[in-house]
């Protein structure tokens, strides 16, 4: 059995009277690329929350490398948030300067290759860049971390095919699965499904299904489309 990193226990989460999760259990090994997938409002987000340490459970416990997720772990965890928070005064370069200030762990050698391999102009602002480009530029800031976890919220949402598919091989060639973790939600369950491990399906607030990809292709005989549709319709 691999060695767990993330660990949830008895985990319920309300956003005041809504329900977000409910009493969930969820262990996850290291070294693996894990996708969440399931429908818009089902909690995968909040389950990267909670992760991150950026809201609380409102009952259970998050663990994270065996202790208590909250805000004191930010330097085991790398973060991309589905929302745009670059700003946009900076150039691409003053913004991989800014983050690497940010963060300890930040490998500002590997951001200029990724740069390169993305093929962004680095003294172009951000404010400037398109919509995909910004995409990239927000992949580049989270990969460049050294971090032992990765999370990633619909990091390939809105962008066109061919600027996922830069992202996709970008996400093979620099992360360091020796070293770190992904866990990603994504809707592009097709495109991705390719470099995932293992596959996480969720529906209102719970878990319903998690699964190896290997076994979904070899025993069950499925796609993950068809895997989704079994545990989650």
């Amino acid at each position: 059995m691999p060695e767990k990193i993330i660990e949830f226990n008895n985990v319920s989460k309300k956003y005041g009277r809504q329900p977000a999760l409910s009493n969930i259990n969820l262990t996850l090994p290291r070294g693996k690329i894990i996708g969440l997938v399931g429908p818009n409002g089902s909690g995968k987000s909040t389950i990267l929350k909670l992760i991150a340490g950026l809201v609380h459970p409102s009952s259970g416990s998050v663990k994270v490398n065996g202790r208590e997720a909250n805000r004191r772990i930010a330097s085991e965890v790398s973060y991309l948030s589905e929302l745009d928070v670059l700003y946009s005064f900076y150039t691409v370069a003053e913004t991989i300067s800014f983050n690497a200030g940010q963060f300890a762990d930040f490998d500002i050698n590997k951001a200029q290759e990724m740069v390169s391999f993305m093929q962004l102009d680095p003294n172009m602002k951000v404010k400037n860049l398109s919509k995909g480009n910004r995409g990239r530029l927000k992949i580049i800031l989270s990969l460049a971390r050294r971090a032992p976890l990765i999370l990633m919220d619909e990091p390939l949402s809105g962008l066109d095919p061919l600027v996922r598919d830069s992202i996709i091989q970008s996400l093979i060639s620099y992360l360091d699965l020796k070293q770190q973790t992904l866990i990603m939600t994504t809707h592009e369950v097709a495109e991705v499904e390719p470099l995932l491990d293992t596959a996480v399906a969720v529906k209102n607030g719970q878990i319903r299904n998690i699964s190896e990809i290997d076994d979904i292709r070899s025993q069950q005989g499925q796609s993950l489309i068809d895997w989704m549709k079994q545990h989650l319709l």
